[in-house]
């Protein structure tokens, strides 16, 4: 749990916002932290959330797996997912005796949004035998039908413990291109993308490698094309860059994902610099304070889900988890 004090949240908000928006910020983040405590509720906020709702009112931070994992472990009777749909979903699938919530139903993802159940179901049709792995960004659906699910993190370690020389892999074009180069297996893929990380060029890279002489450190998530991630210096999920930034030999950080993640990586390690261009999800920034309250206060905007869904989805998503943290 990493909720703060509210001097805490005052110090770490400094380093981001001139203190006549954290001064409006406060009230809220006041109201909000007093209303889980009175209802037994849990904040979740995704990497890519902005600082005041970060650092203000989240209890658990981190990437959207880890964050439904660790919801399903504590005992709050409501879960309040900061990040957009098919995390909330998530979450959802892991505590189905909890009510989850999400600040704003419309909170979508382009990347989750490119396929359906039924895009599936086709292509299991149509390559019939063929194991299917979904990408967890993906809606509860897509989770329940396909065979196991994957995160950024451990892609290619799911792919190559397949007993199948060829995989359906979904919905990102891009994440299954930067598996593709590290197996000898046959990847195919779906015509899906993160609209932030596409909009990412190798130009980003050249030009501010040019401005600071060669001296930054390129971090870049693997939604990104693989022009990209073949030009940085490292690419991971978001906790994986989360680490590397701890670890980075350069002062000087071009961090190549949403926008917000630098923020709040500016707060946690102000010794580095981050030199980033900045491409903003639209559907992650519908989750304000105030839409937080008000979900909190009115349990509004519940995530429900058909019960058959639950337990398919869960089983594609358990199969995961018992592959990557099966002991050695």
């Amino acid at each position: 749990m990493t909720a703060y004090s509210i001097d805490q949240t005052i110090q770490k908000l400094e380093q981001i916002y001139i203190p006549s928006e954290i001064k409006s910020m406060l009230p809220l983040i006041e109201e909000i932290n007093q209303i889980k405590k009175d209802k037994n509720a849990v904040i979740l906020g995704h990497n890519y959330m902005t600082p005041d709702v970060f650092y203000g009112v989240s209890d658990i931070v981190g990437d959207s797996l880890y964050l439904s994992k660790a919801a399903a472990e504590t005992t709050a009777d409501i879960v309040l997912f900061n990040g957009v749909h098919f995390m909330a979903e998530t979450a959802k699938i892991l505590s189905p005796d909890k009510k989850v919530l999400i600040a704003d139903l419309k909170a979508g993802c382009s990347l989750a949004e490119s396929i359906t159940r039924e895009d599936v179901q086709r292509l299991k049709n149509q390559y019939k035998g063929v194991p299917v792995v979904t990408y967890v960004n993906c809606s509860a659906e897509v989770k329940a039908e396909t065979d196991i699910c994957c995160t950024s993190a451990n892609a290619l370690q799911i792919v190559e413990s397949l007993d199948s020389d060829t995989v359906i892999f979904l919905p990102d074009e891009y994440l299954a291109d930067n598996v593709r180069k590290h197996t000898k297996k046959k990847i195919i893929s779906h015509p899906g993308r993160c609209m932030v990380h596409e909009m990412y060029t190798p130009l980003d890279i050249e030009i501010t490698r040019q401005r600071m002489g060669g001296d930054v450190t390129v971090i870049s998530h693997p939604e990104c094309s693989r022009e990209v991630v073949d030009r940085s210096d490292f690419s991971g999920s978001t906790s994986q860059m989360i680490e590397f930034v701890r670890k980075a030999p350069s002062k000087n950080i071009l961090l190549i994902t949403e926008c917000s993640m630098g923020d709040n990586l500016r707060i946690e390690f102000p010794e580095k610099h981050f030199v980033s261009t900045c491409q903003t999800c639209p559907h992650m920034k519908k989750i304000t304070l105030e839409k937080i309250k008000a979900s909190l206060l009115e349990e509004k905007f519940e995530i429900l889900l058909d019960k058959e869904i639950i337990s398919l989805a869960q089983k594609s998503v358990q199969r995961m988890l018992e592959i990557s943290y099966k002991k050695k």
